[in-house]
């Protein structure tokens, strides 16, 4: 185990960060991440502050891995769930390391249009080879932009809530639910933007590769992935910039 904990000195931030996943995943799967090492990489990160700001906000609750076992197998029942979770909770941080840059402190916006669209074409890259993961990446692009929306104002949510439930409290912060208008035409809409949500959760739960599958199931076509993305890609840009105009119209009012 010395020569472990010696790797782990020998790590770069970028593999650091990948080490730490790969490992979590082991150990959300039934396989080990010695304590030690799981203490060791988890300091080196925390500590990281260029970058320590762009993990999981549930690490720092989790001090040892006894704690994340708690943790996850309390989330997720199966393998494929926590190991979807993991990749999707790391995706920020590991996409911005592998850009090459290296101080994400200096940059004005981390969370931003570029950066979601940089998501939402990873996400169309696969609707043909692998429709399936595709789908399941249309369902955290939006889970994406609902968490940073709520988490930008300081809204309490539940880590584990359904896109629906993130939705509601997201909808209710910009005055997008259909119960705040009265105007018949703007009710319909929003209405038809919550079934939007609504639908890419559950098509992600039948046909995306979050969970496991029976021989009955239907395997999705790239016209499926290609709608799940399109619909995710277009309802994030709508709901980052709504907001993003919301917040800028606040912020001009207070300095007034």
């Amino acid at each position: 185990m010395d020569d472990e904990l010696k790797h782990i000195d020998l790590l770069n931030d970028f593999e650091l960060v990948q080490y730490f996943q790969d490992h979590l995943i082991m150990r959300a799967t039934g396989d080990g991440f010695d304590k030690d090492a799981y203490t060791k990489s988890r300091k080196k990160l925390v500590d990281n502050k260029s970058i320590s700001h762009l993990l999981p906000k549930w690490i720092d609750a989790n001090r040892t891995i006894d704690q994340f076992w708690t943790f996850i197998k309390a989330r997720y029942s199966t393998y494929q769930e926590r190991r979807e979770f993991i990749w999707g909770e790391f995706n920020i941080l590991l996409s911005h390391l592998e850009s090459g840059k290296t101080s994400p402190l200096n940059e004005t916006i981390v969370f931003n249009e570029v950066h979601l669209h940089s998501l939402w074409e990873k996400a169309l890259e696969r609707k043909e080879s692998d429709p399936e993961g595709a789908i399941t990446s249309a369902r955290t692009l939006i889970e994406s932009v609902l968490k940073h929306i709520l988490d930008d104002q300081a809204i309490p949510y539940n880590e584990s809530a359904d896109l629906p439930v993130l939705y509601k409290e997201v909808a209710k912060s910009l005055n997008l639910a259909p119960e705040l208008h009265n105007e018949g035409i703007f009710k319909q809409i929003l209405g038809g933007v919550t079934s939007v949500v609504t639908g890419l959760g559950a098509l992600r739960n039948k046909l995306g590769d979050a969970h496991g599958k029976s021989k009955t199931n239907v395997k999705p076509s790239l016209r499926h992935s290609e709608l799940a993305v399109n619909l995710a890609g277009s309802m994030t840009m709508f709901l980052f910039r709504t907001y993003t105009e919301k917040k800028n119209l606040d912020e001009k009012l207070s300095n007034n």
